[in-house]
């Protein structure tokens, strides 16, 4: 029996859950004995740590264990394995420095008091611009941006953009910011870690990555995989298989993610936590600890020029994107990478260069937030239309119209297109908006332009 599905409304599966309070959530997870964690972060921005004694703090009443950047077997990770647990040497403030564990939060936190530490502080650069100049302080010792292969910045080029500007009647310039942004889940970060016997140990988490994660976290711990489960709360692994290497990866509730769960946060400094000191371990951030240390969605400075001829259509343009990475990768270089296939839009335009730089700054690690990228550079591309229709005292409908990417068009990234619809979706959003567009604009189509009479 057919069955029609577009168009109607669908209860959401776990709704009455949410609602009624029913769904458990990490945080909801109760075992006896559980240790609490508290983390002494970077009171500076940039520099050498001097001094860290934790002796003081080991001898205290209720602490369990402590750990460092000497208790991690692999302190790298990431997508780009570049960002430490417990840091050696800072890169921004509010950076993981050691950890504890303890049997309540008053005796954690009263133990983080008691760490001694001195930072030989260093003049950061916070500003992303000013990190990509030669004087520069340095974030990091290989330099502050990125290197795509052998060059500072990710590159895709489509026909020759020298040659289109040369052609074009008018050159128009745009440059567009867009601010960091925080993700704030309705949980926040949250991992509770057990220990499981045989070495074996298992991680609630509220990753969205878990696969991933998982990974990344056998790297760090230098642990076979076989031996460590990470579980969020659902009823049933995603693939029977996966129970029988004793890793049960669970489609579950993360609490709100919208990219802030695609980085490990928390769940390597509960893993060691747990490891040392053989009992179950949870870390809760605090909303602070969320809005201030939890990766976000980076700032952009983005610059447009565009070639345009008298009738609108864009014959070259260059765009010109820097993305603050603050002080680590973490999914900032896959980020910038679908920023620049995405930034010159849903346009076809025969010659475009896009020159995307990855930079790092002294500054909380930014990662993904819904769209990867193409936010921002969706943005920057729509502005940057407006001003061109604005300048040639144009329709901004025709103006995408005219521009719009049919059927048989190329991508800068060379995919020829093959089911396009973009003409007929304006259509669509100028009827539902009220708008009456004129007829040449009707009776254009995403057919093919060499079918077009």
């Amino acid at each position: 029996m057919e069955r029609k599905v577009v168009g109607q409304r669908k209860k959401r599966y776990d709704g009455l859950a949410h609602v009624t309070g029913e769904t458990r959530f990490v945080d909801d997870v109760f075992i006896p004995g559980t240790l609490t964690v508290k983390v002494l972060r970077s009171p500076a921005s940039k520099g050498k740590i001097r001094q860290l004694d934790t002796s003081a703090a080991e001898n205290l009443p209720g602490v369990e264990g402590i750990i460092t950047h000497e208790d991690v077997p692999n302190n790298a990770f990431g997508l780009v394995p570049d960002q430490p647990v417990l840091a050696e040497t800072v890169r921004y403030k509010g950076q993981p420095i050691a950890a504890v564990a303890a049997r309540d939060e008053r005796a954690a936190l009263n133990a983080i008091d008691h760490i001694k530490i001195e930072v030989d502080e260093e003049e950061p650069v916070f500003d992303p611009l000013e990190a990509m100049k030669p004087s520069a302080p340095k974030v990091r010792p290989e330099g502050n941006c990125y290197m795509f292969g052998d060059a500072p910045c990710r590159r895709v080029v489509f026909g020759d953009v020298e040659a289109g500007f040369a052609e074009a009647d008018q050159i128009i310039e745009g440059e567009f910011r867009t601010r960091p942004a925080e993700h704030a889940p309705m949980e926040t970060q949250v991992s509770l870690a057990v220990p499981e016997g045989r070495g074996r140990l298992t991680i609630y988490t509220v990753s969205s990555s878990l696969l991933f994660h998982h990974g990344l976290l056998s790297s760090i711990l230098k642990m076979d995989k076989d031996d460590l489960r990470i579980a969020s709360l659902a009823e049933k692994p995603l693939y029977d298989w996966l129970d029988d290497i004793h890793v049960a990866f669970r489609s579950g509730t993360v609490g709100g993610s919208f990219g802030a769960k695609n980085d490990i946060h928390a769940d390597h400094v509960t893993a060691l936590l747990a490891l040392k000191t053989g009992q179950p371990v949870k870390w809760r951030w605090t909303r602070e600890e969320e809005t201030l240390y939890s990766t976000h969605r980076g700032g952009w400075h983005i610059r447009f020029k565009d070639g345009v001829n008298k009738d609108g259509r864009i014959v070259a343009r260059k765009v010109t994107s820097v993305r603050d990475a603050g002080a680590y990768s973490a999914l900032n270089t896959y980020v910038v990478e679908k920023h620049c296939y995405m930034v010159g839009g849903p346009y076809f335009i025969p010659n475009v260069l896009v020159e995307g730089y990855c930079v790092y700054t002294n500054k909380t690690p930014s990662s993904s937030m819904r769209g990867f990228g193409v936010f921002p550079a969706t943005f920057a591309c729509e502005m940057q239309m407006n001003k061109i229709a604005s300048q040639l005292k144009m329709d901004p409908w025709e103006l995408r119209f005219i521009n719009a990417c049919r059927n048989g068009d190329q991508t800068p990234t060379r995919r020829v297109l093959d089911s396009v619809y973009l003409i007929e979706t304006m259509k669509a959003c100028a009827e539902k908006a009220g708008i009456k567009l004129p007829d040449r604009l009707t009776a254009m189509t995403s057919e093919a332009r060499e079918l077009k009479s």
